[in-house]
């Protein structure tokens, strides 16, 4: 993750590049993943729904790579992964509030100084359904968990796919969605509350435009005509807020044979004083 100094107080080294991707099933897309971290070199990398275990995981093929994983598997289902250049330490899987809890969905790992949390929140199925409910107080232990365990005023970047598309700007026709799950205002608000804890939507500082989405139905031309929500998000709290220089959305992965239905977000960050880097195209 470093590439020139060591760890400071707030971003590590002068350009981190951090992406997230829900890959939906590593094992179905390991050329796509392998191919990706070849060609975009991002120096962390969050995965969700990775649907395999730990040991179904091409740990092998991603260390030959340069990329240290730190896996949070189960077997057909749920799944989250981070993939760093530097060793990841202090590894923790879940939010380790003592409540019973069988899914992989929650992993969190210290990276050169920076506290990096891959999260995979429930889908909910349906608005009313035990499993909505189950979603909602998922969103409240993930804002228990942050009150408990960390500060805003720290490194942290909390990456992954919320479920949740946060605002209308954020839905290709919010009077279709309205009241639907992914975009109901109860799972709005939960993941508000979750936000207030102190950390900024990096996509959403730099870009406040409509029509930006990160995930699209695979049914009836949904990519191809736009028809997306932004589900996919990297939070960052104040030091790395501050720091950050680009953010965006890479569509190109979208594309092709049998892709995941979500395209991988990115933030790149830099420390003041630091020479801009040359402008690149990742994700625009």
């Amino acid at each position: 993750m470093v590439r020139s100094r060591p760890a400071c107080a707030t971003v590590p080294g002068p350009t981190v590049l951090v992406a997230s991707w829900n890959i939906n099933s590593v094992r179905a897309r390991t050329d796509r993943l392998l191919g990706w971290l070849e060609a975009r070199r991002p120096d962390v990398v969050c995965l969700q729904e990775l649907k395999c275990t730990d040991e179904q995981f091409p740990s092998d093929q991603v260390r030959a790579l340069g990329y240290h994983p730190a896996l949070f598997g189960q077997k057909s289902y749920n799944g989250v992964a981070i993939l760093a250049r530097n060793e990841p330490e202090r590894v923790e899987r879940g939010f380790l509030d003592g409540e019973d809890d069988d899914a992989a969905r929650v992993l969190s790992a210290t990276v050169a100084g920076v506290r990096v949390t891959s999260v995979y929140a429930p889908n909910g199925q349906a608005v009313g359904s035990p499993a909505y409910q189950q979603k909602l107080e998922w969103y409240g232990r993930l804002r228990r968990w942050l009150d408990v365990r960390h500060r805003p005023d720290q490194p942290l970047t909390v990456c992954g796919d919320f479920n949740v598309a946060p605002e209308e700007r954020d839905v290709w026709d919010p009077r279709l969605w309205e009241g639907q799950t992914l975009f109901s205002l109860p799972e709005r608000a939960a993941l508000k509350r979750a936000v207030e804890f102190g950390v900024e939507d990096t996509f959403r500082r730099l870009h406040p435009e409509p029509g930006r989405y990160s995930w699209w139905d695979y049914r009836m031309l949904g990519f191809q005509k736009n028809r997306g929500l932004r589900l996919d998000h990297i939070y960052a709290t104040g030091p790395l807020a501050t720091a950050l220089q680009a953010a965006g959305i890479d569509r190109e992965a979208r594309k092709g044979p049998q892709p995941s239905d979500h395209a991988p977000v990115w933030a790149r960050f830099r420390l003041p004083g630091e020479p801009e880097p040359p402008s690149d195209s990742f994700g625009e």
